[in-house]
């Protein structure tokens, strides 16, 4: 299936290290994906798993320190032109987790949404700003009276819808969406994702979608990666994910969703991940296809364990 997809971004052994010479963190250490055009692409992982460093390294604000970040085939990471940092300012936007920290408190939302206008190549006449913007709030289902405004008078549901115009203005084809739905009420949540769903349609876009909820995934994503502090650990189509997850660190993250049922909640097993089960000093783990778009990061004893659960796995299903 990704054969017959354009390859849009590729993440080749990423690195991001922060800290001086004598107290260095590598936040992400030796990460490689790909993510095709028209998909969500799913990175799950706890807090501090430096899921949001990729997003922000991809987008340019985190630099990089080894490894790289290609789009469309060109590279993006380390130093390049003016010219090609301006063009990629419009095809590659950004949706951040706090929609009250990440708006200008003392801008009024027409500032706010058409900020990124100012700044491009083809500067548009105050008419047309005003239209861009009272069709970017319109996309996004906020009236165009709402520019008026100051972010201080929206809920957070409406804040964030203005943190997705602000994106959608610059018409992207990328965007990365930082855990988008994480500080929103649960009743505006599924509005919002309903809304990224509409709007990747109606536009073509593909996303970057980065969360801790494994349920929320479920949802909107076509493929997703876990990522444990700063390392993938496993990568597979979403639906695969939740039927056949083979790293101990994804079995834990599933048995953390909770069950709609009080009394199924109650039973089941809470599984808590304990790296020292690995034993890597004897034998280090590689990133390894262990089926068809199935990845995985182990050793070869972890290997042979992983193919045999999948193999009973199958043999169980045939039965059935």
């Amino acid at each position: 299936m990704n054969k017959e997809k354009e390859l849009l971004l590729q993440v080749k052994n990423l690195d991001v290290t922060f800290g001086t010479r004598s107290h260095k963190f590598r936040a992400v250490n030796n990460v490689s994906f790909d993510i095709y055009k028209g998909e969500t692409f799913g990175l799950v992982g706890e807090s501090g798993s430096g899921k949001t460093t990729i997003g922000r390294a991809i987008i340019r604000i985190n630099p990089v320190s080894g490894g790289e970040i290609l789009y469309k085939g060109e590279r993006i990471s380390g130093r390049i032109s003016r010219k090609k940092d301006k063009a990629l300012t419009r095809q590659i936007q950004m949706i951040f987790q706090d929609p009250m920290a990440s708006l200008n408190e003392r801008a009024k939302v027409d500032y706010i949404v058409s900020e990124g206008l100012y700044s491009s190549e083809h500067r548009p006449s105050e008419e047309e700003r005003k239209k861009a913007v009272e069709q970017a709030l319109s996309d996004v289902g906020l009236l165009p009276e709402f520019s008026s405004r100051f972010p201080h008078e929206f809920s957070g549901g409406q804040r964030q819808r203005i943190g997705i115009a602000r994106a959608l203005i610059m018409q992207p084809e990328f965007i990365i969406a930082d855990e988008p739905i994480s500080a929103l009420d649960v009743s505006i949540r599924a509005q919002v994702l309903n809304l990224l769903s509409r709007l990747q349609k109606e536009r073509g876009l593909t996303y970057l979608f980065i969360a801790h909820d494994l349920s929320v995934m479920r949802f909107i994503t076509d493929r997703i990666a876990v990522i444990h502090k700063g390392r993938l650990v496993e990568l597979c189509n979403t639906e695969r994910l939740f039927e056949a997850p083979l790293h101990p660190y994804t079995q834990a993250l599933l048995s953390a969703i909770p069950l709609p049922d009080p009394v199924t909640e109650k039973k089941k097993k809470l599984l808590v991940y304990d790296p020292s089960i690995h034993r890597y000093e004897e034998n280090p783990p590689s990133w390894t296809e262990i089926e068809p778009g199935h990845f995985i990061l182990a050793n070869e004893p972890e290997l042979q364990k992983y193919r045999r659960q999948l193999s009973q796995m199958e043999q169980l299903k045939q039965t059935q």
